[in-house]
């Protein structure tokens, strides 16, 4: 069934679309924790040269997904209006200043997270403007995909820097406040979901909600826990946080993948006042 009063799943965005939230999230998270490391030389060239691989790989998979890609310059038209437009000026901006920051210019490091942020910001607010999907209009899919975005980079983090984060307590605190709030949030859209998304719709969130509290959240958060409190080794510690790093990550991922793929169901036709022959209007 393609219409009617049925919900139905939207068929315009694939995988390509979901591409873009998963590696343009997850970059964007990188970059700003790049910014946050204080990380110097060579090894904040490689976190931001990582994130704007991640955004650009995102930004290629929406190129794929274009109908006509020879016209993706038309994205730049409705800055007024499209979060999609105003994605794409700040993925302009972001690229310059991220690779200004790689090369060792002062202070382009924190203009880079900053548009790092508001580029996830504005792929959160994409999402919620489709107000025919109830999975995606919901308010608090913007705080949801803020935070996973941020604690996706934040995972990738401990992934490429593992001896060096687990000297950095503030950081794992940051990222284990991440996914904490993550987690929270998502209880809380889950339970706003209930009465209003499709039953199918839901069982797909749910089953990639059950990956986002439990590897996802509790195993890093306790993994973190461990490494921060010092009740392991040292030698452990690089493998544990890898380990944390990177199911947070995934764990973010898949629950994009899934929203996009997975739960994009139209609420099908509402009708609040159905016409009666012989009753007045």
């Amino acid at each position: 069934m393609s219409y009617g009063p049925v919900p139905w799943q939207q068929t315009q965005w694939d995988w390509r679309a979901a591409g873009n939230f998963v590696c343009g999230g997850a970059g964007g998270g990188l970059i700003v924790f790049a910014a946050l490391s204080g990380a110097q030389g060579l090894a904040l060239a490689a976190l931001l040269l990582g994130g704007l691989a991640l955004v650009g790989t995102g930004l290629v998979c929406v190129w794929l997904e274009i109908g006509r890609p020879l016209r993706a310059l038309h994205v730049f038209f409705n800055p007024q209006t499209s979060w999609m437009t105003r994605e794409a000026f700040v993925a302009t901006l972001l690229m310059p200043a991220a690779l200004a920051a790689a090369a060792g210019l002062p202070g382009f490091e924190w203009l880079a997270a900053v548009l790092a942020l508001t580029f996830v910001y504005c792929q959160s607010r994409m999402l919620q403007a489709a107000k025919g999907i109830p999975a995606w209009r919901e308010p608090l899919l913007v705080p949801l995909v803020v935070l996973s975005g941020l604690a996706e980079g934040g995972g990738l983090w401990l992934l490429v820097q593992p001896a060096h984060a687990a000297g950095e307590s503030l950081l794992l605190a940051l990222v284990g406040a991440l996914v904490l709030a993550r987690v929270l949030v998502w209880l809380a859209y889950r339970h706003r979901l209930a009465l209003r998304a499709a039953p199918r719709a839901l069982a797909a969130l749910d089953a990639a909600g059950r990956w986002l509290q439990l590897a996802g959240s509790l195993l890093p958060l306790a993994l973190l826990a461990l490494v921060a409190g010092g009740l392991i080794g040292s030698a452990l510690a690089a493998p544990l946080l890898v380990i944390a790093g990177l199911l947070a990550a995934a764990a973010g991922a898949w629950l994009k993948f899934t929203l996009i793929t997975r739960a994009g169901f139209n609420q099908g036709f509402a009708l609040v006042h159905l016409p009666v022959r012989g009753v007045r209007r």
